[in-house]
């Protein structure tokens, strides 16, 4: 098993990074692959609705000049997915974003790729908007029928600095669980498909209000 995750800040170890490694931590003494991948570095576009990817049918976004497609693949082979961002504005961070709307408007118009999959959201932050942005990651995973594992309070870690998060105990303490959850969750799906076939999906009903 694998879970692949997405560092949305800036910073390469900053404290969202820290919180992904606190939750891969769990996730590996599970016996769990894990696998970053740093997407607040790169220069990644927003979706411009051309809808190429709903004609082509070929599983990637139109844009080929950045890596969205390659992180689309990742995603399609990982049993876990895990979102992370710092707070910019009580929001998810732009580049991290521009990059979710891509990666999951493919995976909607091409059968649903991440449908099942075990999906978490992480913040950090320096003071607020925390829950405004975790609860913005989570709108990309229960779209897209992900299961989706919870912890024993918002995740959501707190620090300004690299690595100031590892001061926050019960933050610390949410990553660690989260990673506990998602990894049993992970092994329960797991040995319950053969016996239990998953529902096959439906044709989405779309409804327009102004007509």
């Amino acid at each position: 098993m694998k879970v692949v995750g997405f560092n949305g800040s800036a910073r390469k170890n900053g404290n969202t990074a820290c919180s992904l490694n606190t939750v891969f931590a769990e996730l590996e003494k599970a016996g769990i692959e894990t696998e970053m991948i740093h997407v607040g570095k790169e220069k990644i576009r927003g979706c411009i609705a051309c809808h190429g990817c709903v004609k082509n049918q070929n599983q990637a976004c139109s844009f080929e000049d950045d890596p969205v497609n390659e992180w689309i693949r990742k995603m399609k082979q990982a049993d876990g997915i895990l979102l992370g961002s710092p707070v910019h504005f009580s929001g998810v961070a732009g580049t991290m974003k521009s990059f979710l709307d891509r990666a999951f408007f493919v995976a909607t118009v091409n059968g649903g790729l991440y449908r099942h999959k075990v999906g978490a959201a992480v913040a950090a932050v320096r003071r607020s908007g925390g829950i405004s942005t975790v609860d913005t990651l989570n709108h990309y995973i229960s779209y897209s029928e992900m299961i989706m594992p919870s912890s024993n309070y918002w995740n959501v870690a707190y620090g300004l600095h690299p690595g100031e998060m590892e001061q926050d105990g019960e933050g610390k303490q949410i990553m660690e669980i989260l990673g506990r959850n998602m990894a049993w969750i992970m092994k329960v799906i797991g040995h319950g498909k053969e016996a239990f076939p998953a529902p096959e999906p439906a044709a989405k009903i779309m409804t327009n209000f102004i007509r």
